[in-house]
């Protein structure tokens, strides 16, 4: 109530006292501590917040398939050598590095988000000096899934992660309950990293994964009915292929997603007088049965 005490005595429009409103509800349902008093002051404190090496205790098989995937590699196999020393994106000492001008990482290590610049200063010096050890430590892995995206709306509970169901009592001594996530099983899910569209708050805003945008405008309106996770988790296949490091996998996949059929016929045209000019005409059709565009991210 003291609240609305400090406020100067006159009269408002409708429009103010929502907006007064709003960010009343706000405030109030805001967390006590702000983002900044728990962000990790080192590298080493927010590998350690994000460990989740204890998981394949009980989910032996679940954590052996993501170790296998490109999730387990987001930095080191897609970025390490690429974006982050070439280019626009590039940092040229790590005392260059920010969070700021880190865009990658909004999806590639969204766990940069409770770190200080400090903790982005020691990645970007990882990087520069190849050091993989400290790399593979970086990476989408359990609690990025189950837990800052397997919530929407509010934060996640300091004791709980998010998963396709309910599960009261979680053997786990932080983790000691697990809430159903609305968007665990749905495509949305994954659009929070594989779909982003423009990203403005960055000193160079890029436009990368576009991938949920032709899921949701171009295979749902042509009446597809399938999700993310049906094609590239089936049976809860954590892997979540493709791995583009297998080309055997990749090229049966691409066969099937874009079957191709060719129709060539070859004849020699008399141009002048004794004079014969090999000739092939070649008729190609690709049928796309993907969920998106190929390629996309």
């Amino acid at each position: 109530m003291a609240f609305w005490r400090v406020l100067p005595k006159k009269k408002w429009s409708a429009g103010v006292c929502c907006l007064v409103f709003l960010s009343l509800v706000l405030f109030m349902n805001t967390p006590s501590g702000s983002a900044s008093d728990n962000e990790a002051q080192s590298l080493k404190e927010l590998i350690t917040k994000y460990d989740t090496s204890r998981c394949k205790e009980c989910h032996e098989e679940i954590h052996a398939q993501w170790e296998k995937s490109h999730h387990a590699r987001s930095i080191m196999d897609i970025l390490m050598d690429g974006y982050f020393t070439k280019g626009v994106l590039s940092v040229k000492s790590p005392k260059e590095a920010t969070r700021k001008n880190f865009p990658c990482f909004k999806c590639h290590f969204p766990q940069i988000e409770h770190a200080s610049d400090q903790v982005a200063s020691e990645i970007a010096e990882a990087i520069l000096n190849k050091d993989q050890e400290t790399m593979k430590k970086l990476n989408i892995n359990c609690l990025v899934c189950h837990r800052d995206m397997g919530i929407v709306h509010g934060f996640p509970e300091a004791d709980a992660l998010y998963g396709a169901t309910d599960v009261e009592e979680h053997p786990d001594d932080d983790y000691g309950k697990v809430h159903r996530s609305p968007v665990m099983t749905e495509s949305v899910m994954c659009g929070q990293c594989h779909g982003l569209g423009p990203v403005f708050d960055f000193e160079y805003p890029v436009q990368c994964a576009t991938l949920y945008g032709s899921y949701l405008h171009a295979y749902i309106p042509a009446g597809g009915a399938k999700t993310c996770q049906e094609c590239h988790m089936e049976k809860a296949d954590h892997t979540c292929p493709p791995n583009f490091k297998d080309r055997k996998d990749v090229s049966k996949r691409l066969a099937e997603a874009l079957p191709m059929d060719v129709d060539a016929m070859f004849y020699r045209p008399q141009i002048t007088p004794g004079k014969f000019v090999p000739t092939v005409v070649v008729d190609t059709r690709i049928i796309s049965r993907a969920g998106h565009r190929i390629p996309d991210g």
